[in-house]
């Protein structure tokens, strides 16, 4: 995050996006606030001021506006909070950046790389402590994980694998999710599911060096769950990725739309010592319970893996609560806390910035070019 002098608690969050009849901000935000120390939710905007009004009173929310530039403007918010779709990130951020807030924004930052590109710029002209929600990187278990891999419990890393869905690309759509079938809407199979993914496995075992990818539309016509009309779909629905780590491990991806009856998520590591495997509740693994499994040397099978107590922080209260959506979220606020009051350990890393969100969207871009043109891409070179 962007460096910034230490704030006081309570901090005052704003949320952009918080709606009566529900959604992302409603189902992680609002209990991961709730259940989170130092934060008041001081306030919400909505897509008018009889929707906020109504949002406001339902979530006990004291100033509700009835757009997002007036909740940038009031001098009772701190930090902003972006929760809407993707290809509003944009018009809805900017305000808040250029009144000089702090803003924690939904992934991916925006809906292409310039967009992530401008943001960050102005939140680097403007100062202004930034966040992004990669929330991966926050889940107690993901931690743990990458401090393992670190201290050699495995020894030397030398491939990973990870197999997972994304559920809306699939062969149906409903009318919530049809702006998903549109590849220049940014919300697609490879920046949401797979950008959660390989930055949750870079995190964890370093950068890439190189890759090479296959990003394919098989299914460019899906059928309306209730209506039975066709539209036509020009995001992807199957990537399969590999490439050599930085570390020189091998590591392989591959990630298909819609759901499975086989295998939802599955990541593994293997290393000269022993091996680490990754399962999660559902296919949207990033948002689901985590849980870690382990062997090393004579070992007959895998075990499982407890997470030490110190990877909960302050939050011991959600170790009850894995299994909500809010858990990951509320690690994410709670790191954000100590980065915002200046109490983040000297040793420990917070959420990432929007200077995070634009290296990993070039990542995917040039990905996605790789691809597209059938070669190797090398992405240490690129700056990705």
């Amino acid at each position: 995050m962007t460096s910034t002098s230490p704030h006081q608690e309570p901090i005052r969050v704003g949320v952009v996006g918080l709606s009566a009849s529900g959604g992302w901000a409603a189902t992680a935000h609002v209990p991961a606030l709730a259940g989170s120390d130092g934060y008041e939710l001081r306030a919400l905007s909505a897509s008018s001021a009889e929707s906020a009004r109504a949002a406001g009173e339902k979530y006990a929310v004291p100033l509700a506006f009835g757009s997002a530039q007036e909740l940038a403007r009031s001098e009772e918010v701190d930090l902003v909070v972006v929760t809407v779709k993707v290809p509003h990130h944009l018009e809805l951020i900017r305000p808040a950046l250029e009144a000089g807030k702090m803003v924690l924004s939904e992934w991916p930052l925006g809906a292409d790389l310039a967009q992530a590109e401008e943001l960050a710029d102005l939140a680097h002209r403007r100062g202004v402590l930034t966040g992004v929600g990669l929330q991966a990187r926050s889940a107690p278990p993901l931690r743990y994980l990458r401090d393992l891999v670190a201290e050699g419990s495995v020894g030397r890393v030398l491939s990973t694998s990870m197999l997972g869905w994304g559920g809306p690309w699939g062969a149906t759509y409903d009318d919530d999710h049809a702006y998903l079938l549109d590849v220049t809407s940014g919300a697609t199979l490879l920046s949401i599911p797979f950008g959660h993914s390989v930055d949750a496995l870079t995190m964890v075992l370093g950068e890439f060096r190189e890759v090479s990818a296959h990003i394919e539309n098989l299914r460019p016509e899906v059928t309306h769950v209730t209506s039975g009309a066709v539209a036509a779909k020009s995001t992807e629905d199957q990537i399969a990725m590999t490439g050599l780590l930085e570390s020189g491990a091998v590591a392989a991806m591959h990630f298909r739309g819609g759901t499975s009856r086989a295998t939802g998520f599955h990541w593994e590591i293997n290393g000269t010592q022993g091996d680490l495997v990754v399962k999660a509740d559902h296919d949207l693994w990033w948002m689901a319970r985590l849980r870690l499994y382990g062997a090393r040397g004579d070992d007959g099978g895998l075990v499982e893996l407890p997470v030490p107590a110190r990877y909960q922080r302050s939050l011991t209260q959600w170790t009850e609560r894995s299994t909500e959506p809010a858990c990951n979220v509320a690690h994410q606020y709670a790191l954000l806390r100590d980065q915002i009051t200046g109490s983040l350990g000297p040793d420990e890393d917070g959420v990432p910035d929007f200077r995070h969100a634009v290296r990993r969207h070039r990542m995917l871009e040039r990905i996605r070019e790789a691809a597209r043109a059938g070669r190797k891409a090398t992405l240490a070179e690129q700056g990705a």
